[in-house]
């Protein structure tokens, strides 16, 4: 029996052919990546995988918000006249509603570590059709994850595809969700290359976030990634906006 980590129910182990077929999904280096950390879909039971709601067939072209036309949006539009028409290309799953929002909090503001085996489960089938050079996670906070214990993106992504840590975040940077959208747009840079990474990036990269809002924290990261190696093609993906 495995409980579902969200309501506790527990549900009898059953076949699930879609986690059986994620190793061969996934490509190259991605599938020794999860080969032995598959996310169980027992530790999300049905019934509260349904409280989370997919963005559907509407949605902004370019940073996937969830809305009533398909042409790009107000914020996008903005980063658009920014970066002169050079506007980052996100992937988004879910709309940002209150069962992501308590799923976040749990996780995040109280530190709930296991709860990234419910994140994981969400976007691990999505994640296991994407096909890029480089998988790069927004780093955490030093001063967060100090009080954590963990990286919050890294620990979700970390088993689904090969992370490449080249940001890090400086000290003293003020999470996103704690400033109202005015100050998140223009917060200043925040983000360095790590000084462990050494490597060198080309082809294609994927940002990986949990929650776009304004775009900010991933435009920074992608505008860190481009001084240095301005070459390379830059995309993003976030859970939920």
């Amino acid at each position: 029996m495995t409980a579902c980590l969200l309501c506790g129910q527990e549900q009898a182990e059953q076949l699930d052919f879609a986690q059986l077929l994620l190793p061969f999904l996934l490509k190259g280096e991605n599938a020794s990546a999860c080969g032995q950390h598959l996310p169980q879909p027992g530790r999300l039971c049905a019934s509260c995988q349904a409280n989370f709601a997919l963005i559907g067939p509407v949605f902004c072209p370019q940073c996937g918000r969830k809305q009533a036309t398909s042409e790009r949006c107000f914020d996008c539009n903005k980063w658009q006249r920014v970066y002169h028409g050079q506007v980052l290309l996100n992937h988004a799953l879910y709309a940002y509603n209150d069962a992501f929002h308590d799923l976040m909090v749990a996780y995040k503001r109280y530190g709930d570590y296991a709860l990234r085996e419910v994140l994981q489960v969400l976007v691990a089938p999505a994640l296991a059709k994407m096909d890029y050079d480089y998988y790069i996670p927004i780093p955490t906070s030093p001063e967060h994850q100090a009080k954590r214990k963990y990286d919050t993106i890294q620990a979700i992504f970390a088993d689904l595809v090969p992370l490449t840590p080249a940001l890090s975040k400086l000290p003293g940077s003020q999470a996103q969700g704690e400033k109202g959208k005015r100050a998140r747009m223009e917060a200043p840079q925040k983000f360095v290359l790590n000084p462990a990474f050494s490597g060198q990036l080309s082809g294609k990269v994927l940002l990986l976030d949990d929650i776009y809002t304004t775009g900010r924290t991933l435009y920074h990261a992608r505008d860190k990634l481009l001084e240095a190696f301005p070459q390379i093609r830059i995309e993003s993906f976030a859970i939920s906006h």
